[in-house]
């Protein structure tokens, strides 16, 4: 039996925002667009991992009451939630390209564990480490 994640989600406080910067400043596609009433099911995809998907989703109806939306907002705003990791062949560049792009960047590039990291957030706040493959 094959088995596999094949999307994991984050929560944004607005989705056309967390569109634009996703597809815009970090070269994702869009794999799906489509509403149910009010709810949007977004999600986007790494153009090099076709089978893995990213959520960005408001947090509410129909998965969360009004009090836990706000309270998961809140969690994501202050950088609360488990941040994510980005794999690029050069992270220094990466960065210089992003930062260029306007990427709101916690962390520059830095040697460590024989590669480098750095650490940026999307408007949401949802942290992210990017780090270079080691090669």
């Amino acid at each position: 039996m094959t088995q596999g994640v094949q999307v994991a989600a984050v929560y944004v406080r607005d989705q056309d925002e967390a569109l634009a910067f996703y597809v815009d400043k970090l070269g994702f596609l869009v794999h799906t667009d489509v509403r149910n009433g009010d709810y949007r099911w977004l999600t986007v995809q790494h153009p090099d991992q076709p089978s893995f998907q990213l959520g960005l989703l408001l947090p509410g109806p129909p998965v969360h009451d009004e009090a836990t939306a706000q309270a998961l907002h809140a969690m994501v705003a202050k950088g609360a939630m488990p941040a994510l990791v980005l794999e690029v062949d050069d992270c220094r560049a990466a960065y210089e390209r992003m930062r260029a792009l306007g990427v709101e960047f916690t962390q520059e590039p830095v040697d460590r564990y024989g590669t480098v990291d750095a650490g940026f957030r999307d408007p949401s706040g949802n942290g992210w480490k990017m780090i270079q493959t080691r090669g």
